[in-house]
């Protein structure tokens, strides 16, 4: 699915702005929705999630169906075009309603879905828009959501008398089994675009490297063009705008002489443009010439050995939520920079395509992580036989391979976050190598694949060691062995002994500490700034021993929000950054270190 753009033959109406919007219930509307009938209707912004934008615990822990509405006209110039309706993300399902009728359907609240209305809506029309969002998360969601009544980092002390017959007594609630809050709505925007009747609907660009020139094979596919046997054309153009390679036909190989590559920041992001032409249609697409790899014990970017210095982030802000936020996200962009960082992880979910074509630009390192979080319900039931989410995880990764699949900045896919590996080995290996072997196949470029293994009795776990890449989460110091930062560093020397004999790069997803900002104290200890500081350079200092070790992801990027619960003081607090992006001390601390580390060559 290509992102909407503005060129001569196509045009894109961005239908951002203030909506009406009322609470739902937990019931599903049916096939026709009468509009005239939604009740209390109050204005809400679009793109932000609702959550925040009235001081009401009403919106704040709504549970269940919202709906959206707004009118919108087609412009008489547009006679003759195609026109679709396109949504970036609606959280977590969406039932799309044009002038009363089921438009579209769509569960999953991270990726595009679109919609056809050429013939619904004609030039000089007015139209009513209706959508529909259930914020629901359980079983057969992702990320999933807990059906019992306990939240993620909860305590019903059980066996408590009062305690228990609370539980029975207790209203229905959206429970996460993750610790991020549950932002929803439509998140990312909402535009109406144009295309000729023949239209291009995808490009495949598969970038490599022989001696000094580029190679690109591509693929482009069409629709519309009957059968008058015209093949598209592309032309790739450099920096200067300058063509340096052109073809036709459906598929080709390019070849750039003397061709600059991608490369991470401070080196040259360098980008080329694919302008690719089908009868009355134009597209450009923007792509790097790089290769990424693994070899032995190194991930490999342009035949350089990578070190990941960066974090796991969210997107998450005050008043918005999850809504996409251009100026933050060139702020966070910036900080990255600031910190001497290369890299970030989607934690837990894909992010809006801006963000993505901002770190193509600005040389940022991804690893692409679907919303696949939540895997587990403990020893006592196994999720991959109790959990309905197979055939959904495997749309989620063909989504997401899809749109991503032409980004320079995305070196790695990520399958998901923590699941549970380790009470039942065999039915989490069969479950996820075959997504393993699946997500290879869908990628064109043939990325490294992985998944992010939670704190867990790694000798039991089967899977994680079969990644190309082990990616592991660790908190030693701090959920186990808390505060005592020697016992923490033995832990993690005995745990990293093990991974050396597997023979695989093996890099730290998250690992940090809850700090309150402001808190210090001259004997660290938790939660003071002093104690987050110290954490971070103790263990450093071991995964700086080990040459098999390729990257550290602070757990996190800023403070975000969390759900309630008597484990969280206003949210998550592990942000080198506090959640208005005020440096804490650690920040300072990787700012000085990550300088001295050289994105290449690093363990060589």
């Amino acid at each position: 699915m290509l992102y909407p753009r503005i060129n001569a033959v196509r045009n894109v109406i961005d239908l951002s702005g203030i909506w009406n919007f009322c609470l739902g219930g937990t019931e599903e509307p049916q096939d026709m929705v009468d509009a005239a009938k939604l009740h209390a209707v109050e204005p809400i912004a679009v793109p932000a999630s609702y959550n925040d934008q009235k001081e009401e615990r009403a919106y704040r822990n709504h549970f269940g169906w919202v709906f959206y509405k707004r009118t919108f006209s087609v412009p008489v110039c547009l006679a003759g075009q195609r026109l679709v309706l396109r949504f970036d993300a609606v959280t977590h399902r969406a039932k799309v309603y044009l002038n009363g009728r089921l438009l579209v359907e769509h569960k999953g609240g991270f990726l595009p879905f679109e919609a056809e209305i050429t013939e619904l809506v004609k030039p000089g029309e007015t139209a009513e828009l209706v959508v529909a969002a259930d914020n629901h998360v359980n079983h057969s969601t992702l990320p999933v959501g807990n059906e019992s009544a306990t939240a993620f980092f909860g305590s019903d002390n059980p066996g408590v008398p009062s305690v228990e017959a609370a539980k029975l007594w207790r209203r229905p609630q959206n429970l996460p089994n993750f610790d991020f809050f549950n932002y929803a709505g439509i998140n990312r925007p909402v535009r109406l675009y144009t295309t000729p009747q023949a239209y291009i609907s995808d490009i495949t660009l598969v970038p490599d490297v022989q001696g000094t020139d580029g190679i690109v094979h591509y693929e482009i596919r069409t629709q519309g063009g009957g059968d008058g046997g015209e093949n598209p054309h592309i032309a790739v153009f450099d920096a200067q705008g300058q063509c340096v390679a052109r073809s036709s036909g459906a598929e080709g190989v390019l070849t750039i002489p003397q061709a600059k590559l991608w490369w991470p920041y401070p080196g040259v992001p360098y980008l080329y443009t694919a302008k690719v032409s089908f009868r009355d249609d134009v597209y450009e697409e923007t792509f790097g010439i790089r290769t990424v790899e693994v070899k032995g014990t190194q991930f490999l970017i342009n035949g350089k050995p990578f070190y990941f210095k960066g974090f796991g982030k969210h997107e998450d802000a005050a008043f918005c939520g999850r809504g996409l936020d251009l100026c933050l996200d060139v702020k966070d962009v910036n900080l990255i920079h600031w910190l001497h960082a290369n890299s970030f992880r989607t934690s837990h979910y894909p992010y809006a395509e801006e963000m993505y074509d901002l770190c193509d630009r600005e040389g940022i390192v991804i690893i692409d992580e679907t919303p696949a979080v939540g895997i587990g319900a403990g020893e006592s039931s196994n999720p991959y036989e109790t959990f309905s989410i197979r055939n959904h995880h495997e749309e989620v990764l063909r989504d997401l391979v899809a749109r991503d699949k032409n980004h320079p900045c995305v070196v790695m896919w990520s399958m998901g976050n923590e699941p549970d590996t380790e009470h039942f080995p065999e039915s989490a290996y069969e479950y996820w190598h075959s997504l393993y072997e699946l997500t290879h196949e869908l990628d064109p470029q043939d990325r490294p694949v992985t998944f992010v293994c939670c704190q867990n009795n790694y000798e039991k776990d089967l899977v994680t060691r079969t990644m190309d890449v082990v990616c592991i989460n660790r908190y030693y110091g701090w959920y186990n062995l808390s505060g005592d930062l020697d016992a923490a560093c033995y832990a993690w020397n005995l745990e990293l002994d093990f991974w050396e004999k597997t023979g695989k790069p093996v890099m730290v997803t998250e690992y940090g500490a809850d700090t309150i900002a402001g808190i210090h104290q001259c004997v660290p200890e938790m939660f003071s700034e002093e104690f987050q500081m110290e954490y971070y350079a103790r263990q450093n200092a071991e995964f700086d021993k080990r040459s098999f070790f390729i990257g550290e992801h602070v757990w996190n990027f800023a403070d975000f929000a969390t759900i309630q619960g008597c484990m969280r003081a206003d949210g998550n607090k592990k942000g080198l950054l506090t959640r208005d992006r005020r440096p804490k001390l650690a920040a300072h601390y990787f700012r000085r270190r990550w300088e001295k580390i050289p994105d290449f060559g690093y363990k060589a």
